[in-house]
């Protein structure tokens, strides 16, 4: 039979980078620091608790926006980490992922002709999102080595078709946090052009050194206008769960079910009610790991301390950002694939969170393993 010739709504589109390179990872048996996830396992009693609710029968679908015990638990932790008392019932909606999350509020937002805001590196998730919707990203380009946005070239780029502004903070690849004073920026931009706004905050509860998570829930004016995504996956070591939430007012939040409700439904009920268990019982959770992975950092940073590498700050999340330049003049994909096939450790190039390619010869390397792969990979990388 003849294939049927069809256009393809992203036709620029490749396979993802994370794939890529895991896939590169496996084939040649290398230790695996590109994808995000992390190498332990979900605490025990987040585990017993799913087991539990299977065996207990509640295999069935949750309500689309959420199970009632996680919706309140979500409300507490919203108090308890940044003080804004919200109507869970109203304002919280449990998703599939952060992803799905991210996806259906550019849906909501997001019309053909619109422009939405956002800052490369950008996560790759984002700009197809917004092109299915029928509107087009608008690429900020941040540098090396501190990755800080210029507020004035964003003012600057916000036109009568710019709808949104995307933000990512902690950030992914660059380990980067926004202060308090970019928040103030931000609002006063947001507010003033009557935008809206996505705060990406999958890695809120890893910063290091004492800084604090400015998440957008901190200030309510601009929380009046903002979808805001965090990921149980990211913080219960559940990634293959695909459990996230996504926080709005409730006039946003009305909108943004009204689309989620035909993505998913509804998320997996044992796994909802196993998240509700464990926010209840070990509220202490979320407070333990900005240590627990400030401890990863710092070792892998002291391991890498001899390597040619050039070590960047990582104030956030479970990346670092290395620069090979000293080490080799090949590009960073070609970097990356040459790590993987013949020194035995695969990471994530930099260039393709990029619009453009960047020249910048500076690769991502995942610390959310066990110490003993760490030592194992930095005493690969220490050899370069």
């Amino acid at each position: 039979m003849k294939r049927e010739i069809f256009e393809s709504k992203l036709p620029d589109l490749k396979t993802s980078i994370f794939t890529e390179m895991s896939l590169l990872a496996n084939q040649y048996g290398a230790i695996n620091l590109s994808q995000g996830f992390p190498e332990f396992d979900t605490p025990e009693f987040l585990k017993s608790s799913i087991v539990k609710a299977i065996g207990d029968g509640k295999n069935q679908y949750a309500p689309s926006a959420g199970m009632p015990d996680l919706l309140e638990q979500i409300g507490l932790l919203i108090k308890r980490h940044y003080q804004l008392a919200v109507n869970p019932k109203s304002c919280v909606t449990v998703t599939s992922g952060a992803t799905e999350a991210l996806w259906v509020a550019i849906q909501t937002l997001v019309s053909r002709g619109d422009e939405v805001i956002v800052f490369d590196p950008a996560y790759d998730s984002y700009e197809p999102a917004v092109e299915l919707a029928g509107g087009r990203c608008v690429h900020i380009p941040l540098a090396s080595p501190d990755y800080r946005i210029d507020w004035e070239k964003v003012a600057d780029s916000i036109s009568s078709r710019t709808k949104a502004i995307i933000i990512n903070s902690p950030h992914n690849p660059t380990g980067t946090l926004l202060s308090q004073q970019d928040l103030i920026q931000l609002t006063k931009l947001v507010v003033d052009n009557k935008l809206y706004l996505i705060s990406d905050e999958v890695y809120e509860y890893m910063t290091f050194d004492g800084l604090r998570h400015e998440s957008v829930l901190r200030y309510p004016e601009l929380f009046e206008r903002t979808f805001v995504v965090s990921s149980f996956g990211k913080t219960f070591h559940c990634t293959g769960w695909k459990m996230g939430y996504c926080t709005a007012p409730a006039y946003l939040t009305e909108e943004f079910r009204k689309i989620h409700q035909y993505v998913t439904f509804s998320s997996f009920t044992p796994a909802q009610l196993g998240l509700a268990d464990i926010l209840a019982q070990f509220p202490e959770h979320t407070l333990a790991l900005n240590d627990f992975y400030q401890a990863k950092r710092d070792f892998l940073h002291t391991a890498l301390s001899s390597s040619r590498f050039k070590l960047l700050p990582s104030a956030g999340t479970y990346f670092m950002l290395v620069d090979y330049s000293e080490i080799s003049e090949l590009n960073d994909v070609e970097f990356c694939h040459w790590l993987t096939k013949e020194k035995g450790v695969a990471a994530i190039p930099l260039s393709p969170f990029y619009q453009h390619s960047s020249a910048d010869k500076i690769i991502r390397l995942c610390f959310a393993k066990n110490k003993d792969t760490l030592k194992l990979a930095a005493d690969k990388l220490s050899l370069l």
